[in-house]
């Protein structure tokens, strides 16, 4: 009994020696008053309607949930970097965050077109599905890696309207020689159609067309429309929004500046862009309702649908820059093939679910 004893504690003891230390993260000992205050630059109007409020809606959810730990001061389009250079100052490190559009960055690399969106493409619901369980947020972050920059979705504005004219389109005869603010993919079809695609921030926009810098525009729907005054300026609004079917917006985060915040803030940053991603796209179906009977209603606005044989172009036009994009590089293939798988996908479920149902919702109501 007496051996026995000792082989136990023998080991006992052996067994305690084999144990792996115990690793202690430097996040642990951090002090948990640290106090970080970041700026963040956008794309948009100080506290424009959805776009310019999400990134201000982000900073207040992130001062409450880290309990003043972490303090976001937004500044607006100019007040301290041009609307299309907020990718180069977070990149730079010139500021610790950003708000905007991916496609506005095709110069830095085209394939930033596929996270905004794609002309008959993924619609909101859809966009947000690929890019959070369909692999497209890997994707994102595996483009953005160089630029020392981690994406995060940034809101949604749903379907866009096709844009405000000042001529009628009736055929493709009209879209030639029409100079159209239209960034993006949807842009590059347009100059192909014969064309000419412009890109410029929204607070020109109203401007420009008064002037006749530009013939048509799109930006974004009735509720940001009805805003900027494109009533005023405009005869035909046009839908439906074939270039932006789900209009997603980012959140752009300095790699450097991210990976020193602790593991509490970083999970506090994530959560909050993927309360205001979902936030803004239910702001933009309630409002775009309501401006758009005002449109129509008090301001007279000419309603109008895009012929079939316009949107048949367009798509086949499509097809032709997509496919061009996708055999760039080895990450633009994978990313055009994971949209184009997840998109089928849906469209096979929605067809039965979503179109079904919107189908039967007509037929009760007649």
């Amino acid at each position: 009994m007496r051996y026995l004893g000792a082989l136990i504690l023998i080991n006992l003891l052996s067994g305690c020696a084999k144990e792996e230390p115990i690793q202690i993260d430097e996040d642990t000992v951090r002090d948990p008053q640290q106090l970080f205050e970041w700026k963040l630059v956008t794309s948009w109007p100080k506290n424009f309607p959805g776009l310019g409020t999400a990134p201000e809606n982000f900073a207040r959810l992130v001062e409450r949930m880290s309990a003043g730990r972490l303090k976001i001061k937004v500044f607006g389009a100019g007040q301290l970097v041009p609307a299309f250079e907020v990718f180069d100052a977070v990149s730079q490190g010139i500021t610790e965050m950003g708000h905007g559009a991916s496609y506005y960055w095709t110069g830095k690399a085209e394939e930033t077109v596929f996270f905004t969106g794609v002309p008959f493409g993924l619609n909101a619901q859809e966009i947000n599905g690929w890019l959070h369980y369909g692999g497209g947020l890997e994707l994102w972050r595996e483009l953005y890696e160089p630029f020392n920059l981690v994406p995060f979705a940034g809101g949604n504005t749903g379907v866009q309207m096709a844009g405000w004219f000042n001529r009628e389109i009736n055929s493709m005869e009209d879209i030639k020689g029409l100079k159209m603010r239209i960034p993006g993919l949807g842009g590059e079809v347009i100059t192909r159609a014969g064309g000419t695609s412009v890109t410029m921030p929204g607070n020109e926009l109203y401007t420009s067309m008064q002037t006749g810098v530009i013939d048509a525009t799109e930006w974004v729907g009735p509720y940001n429309d009805l805003a900027l005054g494109f009533h005023q300026v405009a005869k035909y609004y046009y839908y439906p929004g074939w270039h932006e079917p789900g209009s997603m917006l980012e959140f752009i985060v300095n790699s450097d500046a991210f990976e020193i915040l602790p593991d509490d803030l970083k999970a506090i940053v994530e959560v909050a862009t993927r309360a205001v991603n979902q936030d803004m796209l239910d702001e933009y179906t309630a409002k775009n309702n309501q401006a758009l009977a005002e449109l129509i209603r008090e301001h007279g606005v000419k309603l109008r649908k895009l012929p079939e044989p316009v949107l048949s172009e367009f798509r086949k036009l499509s097809k032709q820059v997509l496919m061009e994009i996708s055999t760039r590089n080895d990450l633009s293939k994978r990313i055009a093939e994971s949209v184009q798988n997840f998109k089928e996908d849906a469209m096979t479920y929605h067809l039965i679910s979503e179109e079904a149902y919107y189908q039967a919702r007509r037929a009760s109501s007649d």
